[in-house]
């Protein structure tokens, strides 16, 4: 029996703001500029948006800032922040608040100036005081745990990790919204400065500003719009700890569970899957991700990326924007694994498109591999 959610909201828009360098301008200037042309992709309004679901990695109260910011009153509206994974996370609240009239249309998005404002990452470990003595490099160092867990365990090697990153690259260079274009080869990445252990410098995502934006509607409305409606499919979220050293098992994550209930709401499998959005803020998350979702038995992600396999070309398309490691990286990346599943699924994706993706699954990650958050989207014939 189908799950009572499944397909019942549709993405109608998505746009993007301030991509890369956006000096002068606040993270609602960015935000906003995504959500002007995620309305203009959707032939909506700001008059016409009553269901809100922002973050921003600056605001407190993300919901009644940005609502001010674009002169809104929602009739819905939820700003719960999981991290990076928020975005994607905010798919389920908002379908049910379309399905039970809570809202009309829905306005997913996000803003953010990291690199014009500050030029580097920096995050605290004060969530622990039991890792804070230790000053870890947050977040690398929980990342590069993982990865060195993941060696130890099953072997796997830098140089396989570093066939993420080329497979990345090898995609932006098809993207001209992509930061990072030029070619990079193995050799490049595993002789990049270290960072931590086991992780390079190219091991690591970008630092840059950029917005996002996506508008759902319920999917009787959705043939209404502009463009081919975006179905969403099924989504799952799971989270088993906060800080790195609560988490179970470095080498599992929660994704092992938000990624089989997404799929089963969505009723397909792994294989049925065209497209593979994955959150890469470090090539370990990738893999992580292949893994716990099902595209690879655990510990055998190493060999499954080898020989170019995930990069434009191989048997299976990961990342088709450049991801977080090539692409951009505005501090929390979710909502771009949305609007590239958007774009590739509508057929918009110019040199890097897909031949005729029908099935795109989206996953998220926030804090350190802890909120997981697991999305499947489809074509009108996926209903």
């Amino acid at each position: 029996m189908a799950h009572p959610l499944r397909g019942r909201a549709a993405i109608v828009g998505v746009g993007v703001g301030g991509l890369g360098e956006a000096p002068g301008r606040t993270s609602l200037d960015i935000l906003s500029e995504a959500v002007v042309h995620a309305l203009g992709d959707a032939g909506l309004t700001l008059g016409d948006v009553d269901g809100l679901f922002p973050g921003t990695g600056a605001h407190f109260t993300p919901s009644l800032d940005v609502a001010e910011y674009l002169g809104i009153r929602p009739r819905f509206s939820d700003g719960s922040m999981t991290g990076g994974s928020s975005f994607v996370a905010h798919l389920l609240p908002a379908a049910m608040a379309l399905e039970f009239g809570l809202c009309r249309v829905a306005l997913v998005c996000y803003g953010s100036n990291q690199k014009t404002a500050g030029g580097k990452l920096v995050t605290l470990s004060r969530n622990s005081p039991y890792e804070e003595p230790f000053r870890p490099r947050y977040p690398i160092t929980a990342y590069a745990l993982a990865a060195a867990r993941h060696m130890h365990e099953f072997g796997t090697t830098r140089a396989q990790l570093a066939e993420i990153a080329v497979a990345a690259r090898k995609w932006a260079a098809l993207n001209p919204e992509a930061t990072m274009r030029a070619p990079l080869s193995l050799e490049d990445v595993l002789k990049a400065r270290p960072i931590c252990d086991p992780l390079g410098l190219l091991d690591c995502c970008l630092v840059s500003d950029g917005g996002g934006a996506v508008i759902l509607v319920r999917a009787e409305r959705a043939r209404d719009f502009p463009k081919p409606p975006v179905h969403v499919l099924g989504c799952a979220h799971a989270h088993w700890h906060r800080n790195i050293t609560a988490m179970p098992e470095l080498v599992r994550t929660a994704a092992s569970e938000s990624g089989p209930r997404a799929l089963a709401m969505a009723g397909c499998k792994p294989a049925d899957i065209d497209l593979v959005m994955l959150y890469d803020a470090f090539t370990i998350t990738t893999l992580l991700f292949l893994e716990d979702l099902g595209f690879c038995p655990k510990g055998e992600g190493g060999r499954f990326v080898e020989g170019g396999a995930i990069a434009p070309g191989g048997r299976l398309a990961v990342n088709t924007n450049g991801g977080g490691l090539s692409a951009y990286h505005p501090g929390m990346y979710g909502i771009f694994l949305l609007i590239e599943a958007v774009r590739q699924l509508r057929g918009e994706a110019g040199e890097r498109q897909l031949a005729q993706p029908r099935l795109a699954l989206c996953h998220a990650n926030g804090g350190v591999l802890s909120s997981q958050v697991t999305a499947v989207l489809g074509t009108a014939e996926t209903l």
